[in-house]
């Protein structure tokens, strides 16, 4: 499993994340609630565990917020305020289950488990990447950007989603051939930096802001700052 870990607490969120990648997950940890609203809305995860009393925003909104665009990823409020009518608030929020601190990692195991099977038989995938105002559905194979459909090859769709998926990060046109084309590259060729054009002039050209930008001697970078 791929899981977000939305905890402002060092020692709570290094406990989780530690036993979590003790039984082969791969987690993210963020530490406030506006970054992981972020995190969550910007990498496809298979749930989300949250906490409600965060910094910058709290719980119960990051997980309406993040509802109210369409991400359906399972999320497990995880959280010290265990009254009924805290549960109830979760719930009304967008929360798919609530696990009450103290708890046993055995127990949040269980939960986490039952979730992602409820999820995976109702066919709801948190398969959306979204950067800024740009948005790749990875199940049907749509790229949006301000809403507008924009049409991709697949090429183009591929090197897109590397670029969205290693977002702030600089790519090597080493890497794009690798991961994208699946061949060593050839120093000779330019096929990547023409790829990076097409793509350039769909996802940039008739908008004002620039997300895909070239790092001089070193690569491509997707960003939206």
């Amino acid at each position: 499993m791929k899981i977000l870990v939305v905890e402002d607490e060092p020692k709570l969120a290094s406990f989780v994340k530690k036993g979590l990648e003790e039984q082969s997950c791969q987690v993210d940890v963020a530490y406030d609630g506006q970054m992981g609203r972020n995190m969550a809305l910007s990498n496809p995860y298979d749930v989300i565990i949250l906490d409600v009393n965060l910094p910058k925003l709290n719980g119960f909104d990051v997980v309406q917020s993040i509802r109210q665009e369409k991400n359906h990823t399972p999320v497990l409020m995880l959280t010290a305020m265990g009254s009924v009518d805290d549960k109830l608030t979760g719930f009304e929020s967008g929360a798919d289950d609530y696990l009450v601190k103290p708890f046993e990692f055995r127990e949040l195991m269980a939960r986490l488990r039952a979730l992602t099977k409820r999820s995976s038989e109702n066919g709801i995938q948190a398969n959306v990447l979204k950067v800024a105002d740009l948005e790749l559905d990875l199940n049907e194979k749509i790229a949006r950007r301000d809403s507008r459909r924009i049409e991709l090859t697949a090429k183009e769709f591929g090197l897109l989603e590397y670029l969205m998926r290693n977002r702030g990060r600089v790519v090597s046109r080493i890497d794009i051939a690798e991961k994208v084309w699946d061949i060593h590259f050839d120093t000779g060729t330019n096929v990547i930096d023409v790829y990076v054009n097409f793509l350039r002039k769909k996802i940039d050209k008739d908008f004002p802001q620039k997300l895909i930008h070239t790092v001089i001697g070193m690569g491509y970078m997707l960003k939206d700052e």
